[in-house]
């Protein structure tokens, strides 16, 4: 169509404008002059579609072409409509095919482009007064469409990086895409987070019509608060610790001159390249990347069951056979007088924010706190708690059990302890109440508002200063607000959903994914409960729960990693087991890489070699426990894991050393006595 167009010549040169007119009106056209119809091929019904072939006909008949293989090109070249089942590209056959009628973002009629979220960031104050708060760009509350405020308000700074996230993951102007009062989606699931996202894209990929109903930003905790931008802040401070480590720089022969004086940390660098990565990664979990190349219908609001087999999103009731929730969960607030108004303060539109933070706000941060104090011992808070120090700012770790990491092994927790608390991170961990938290009234020279908190531990009341004040004391799952009781599903707010092992809820036809509804608030895990999920929800699987291994690890240094049964759990299940365990200190590579802290535990079934769990701590721990969960996935036992061939040198050869180890233990006196033998004859 475009090659038929006239030559341009200086007199008669085409703009891109008639070309773009010429172009809709092909589209106009094309749409019009198809076939529309409901088509039935072996068992399935494909609703509003057309014949490849009639299209090519009626492409070269309204002249538009002048060969069938050209009507194939331009066909293609439109990009307007799909493969129902997006198996082929468009072909002169008998496929089926069906128009994209997608969410797409809406149109800024000031400059004819589609809405951005740099279009409501306000320009920086050039101000002549004084003021100790960094200048950052800011959104426009005024301008942001009311839907969105919300986000803008718990963003920020909005430079080109967070513009960018938002931009993919919550694009303002959204259109949802259209519905008819009659259509009935196959599975419409609800939270976008690791579970939604792979139960809805895993779902239009096996050709079932999906919506996604998200109200926030898609990719949930792990893309916009929890493990991206979290590894990108300990990358950051594992540099930093290795070049202010001079007695084991001095060690290899390398030295800085100036020693750790002389490493320089830019805390807003830093930061701004978290925000960076964490830009670039949403791309994947995108709205226009589900929307466009996965097939996925994305509706952008708040989603309310408003029966057993419908949800109304943005005005707009959506009929669905199966309905997945997947909300995730949020942080907690622990009880303490003023925290509550501390936190709301710290993400209004009031400046200076006091630095008042959950997972949810920490990254938000632009400017280095001097003294940071966490709320918590867990992953968490270890993780966060260990990076900041190591970046510069003095942390103390406040708890109440006097323990840290509290459901692995507490010696191996110790060694991590050990580390931070080398680090210079302080631990108060006998505390019984926290009592209160205000400002001061000053501000300091970083920008950051001086803190005064008061907790009681040991029987006496004690304050501390500080500019930063991080919650990280465990997460409830998100389950209210949602019309679940007009669904007929059954939930608690401190455990999330009822489910059964299938991750059915209540309502036979709707399921729960991740931590809305589950114990093991991973990633990962999400990940695999979906897949169980879309088998079960549109293949009659029935897949359990329980039948998956889930390992998890703490990137703290050393890290440290668990799967399967700890010895508690054993105990308590009355399962006898035996224990055996390689320490790094014995490890070639660890002696080479100076990374000697930890070990391999491997827990056996008592008399066998069947393995019931492991934990690794040290250093590429996290990475280490794949293997072991491979065995345990496979029945593979420990013995058997010492003929595994591994590189040289290698800290994973630590692993097939305990099973050298349970091997040994077999070589009882009566099978020594019987070796000497056979050696003796062979003499």
């Amino acid at each position: 169509f475009i090659a038929n167009q006239p030559k341009q010549t200086t007199k008669h040169k085409a703009s891109m404008d008639d070309i773009q007119a010429s172009l809709e009106k092909l589209k106009l056209d094309f749409r019009n002059g198809v076939t529309l119809k409901d088509r039935k091929y072996l068992l399935t019904t494909f609703k509003n579609c057309f014949v490849g072939s009639e299209a090519v006909d009626w492409l070269v008949a309204s002249g538009y072409c002048q060969t069938r293989e050209e009507a194939v090109d331009v066909g293609e070249a439109l990009g307007t409509f799909e493969h129902v089942t997006r198996e082929h590209k468009f072909q002169d056959s008998k496929y089926f095919y069906h128009f994209i009628d997608r969410g797409d973002l809406g149109v800024n009629k000031a400059t004819g482009k589609s809405f951005k979220w740099s279009d409501y960031v306000r320009p920086v104050s050039e101000s002549g007064g004084v003021s100790l708060q960094p200048k950052l760009p800011l959104p426009d509350f005024d301008a942001v469409p009311e839907k969105d405020v919300h986000i803008a308000a718990h963003v920020w700074p909005m430079d080109e990086h967070n513009t960018k996230l938002l931009d993919n993951v919550h694009p303002t102007g959204w259109v949802d895409p259209p519905t008819k009062n009659s259509d009935v989606f196959d599975l419409v699931v609800i939270g976008a987070g690791a579970g939604g996202l792979v139960t809805s894209g895993g779902a239009a990929g096996v050709g079932a019509r999906v919506a996604l109903i998200e109200s926030a930003r898609l990719g949930g905790d792990c893309l916009n608060v929890g493990c991206v931008p979290s590894k990108a802040i300990i990358h950051a401070a594992h540099l930093a610790h290795t070049l202010k480590n001079t007695q084991h720089l001095e060690d290899a022969g390398i030295s800085i001159e100036g020693g750790r004086r002389a490493v320089k940390v830019d805390f807003g660098k830093v930061m701004k390249r978290i925000r960076k990565v964490r830009a670039r990664i949403s791309e994947v979990d995108s709205a226009a990347r589900y929307t466009k190349e996965l097939g996925v219908n994305v509706f952008i609001g708040h989603g309310t069951f408003v029966s057993e087999k419908a949800i109304e999103v943005n005005g707009r009731t959506l009929k669905f056979k199966k309905a997945v929730i997947a909300t995730g969960g949020y942080p907690s607030l622990i009880p303490m007088d003023g925290l509550k108004e501390l936190y709301d303060k710290a993400v209004d539109n009031t400046l200076p924010r006091p630095a008042v933070m959950t997972n949810e706000t920490f990254f938000n941060l632009t400017e280095q706190p001097k003294h940071m104090v966490v709320v918590g011992a867990g992953v968490i808070g270890l993780e966060l708690a260990q990076s900041m120090q190591r970046l510069g700012t003095q942390v103390t770790v406040l708890g109440r059990s006097g323990k840290v990491l509290p459901k692995e092994d507490e010696d191996l927790a110790l060694l991590v302890k050990k580390q931070l608390a080398r680090d210079g991170v302080d631990f108060r961990l006998s505390v019984s109440k926290y009592k209160s938290i205000a400002l001061t009234g000053k501000i300091l020279d970083n920008g950051h508002p001086e803190l005064v908190i008061q907790i009681e531990e040991n029987g006496k009341t004690s304050k501390i200063i500080c500019d930063a004040f991080l919650v990280a004391a465990g997460r409830k799952p998100n389950v209210t607000g949602m019309g679940l009781e007009e669904a007929g599903v059954k939930y608690d707010t401190k455990l999330g959903l009822t489910v059964n092992d299938r991750l059915q809820t209540t309502n036979k036809n709707i399921f729960g994914v991740g931590d809305c509804c589950s114990e093991y608030k991973f990633t990962h895990a999400a990940d695999f409960m979906a897949r169980m999920v879309i088998r079960n929800t549109l293949f009659l699987g029935k897949e359990q729960v329980s039948s998956l291994l889930i390992p998890y690890a703490t990137f703290t240094d050393p890290e440290i990693a668990s799967v399967g049964l700890y010895a508690g759990d054993l105990k308590e299940r009355g399962i006898k087991f035996e224990t055996y365990e390689k320490h790094f200190d014995d490890n070639d590579r660890a002696i080479c890489d100076d990374a000697e802290v930890g070990m391999v535990r491997i827990r056996t079934e008592a008399g066998s070699d069947k393995i019931l769990g492991a934990t690794i701590v040290g250093a590429g721990a996290g990475n280490m426990i794949s293997e072991i969960a491979l065995a345990m996935k496979s029945g593979t036992g420990l013995g058997a894991l010492a003929n595994v061939i591994h590189p040289y040198p290698t800290t994973a050869e630590a692993v097939r050393q305990t099973g050298d180890l349970y091997n040994r233990t077999k070589l009882t006196s009566t099978v020594r006595a019987l070796l000497r033998g056979i050696i003796k004859i062979q003499r």
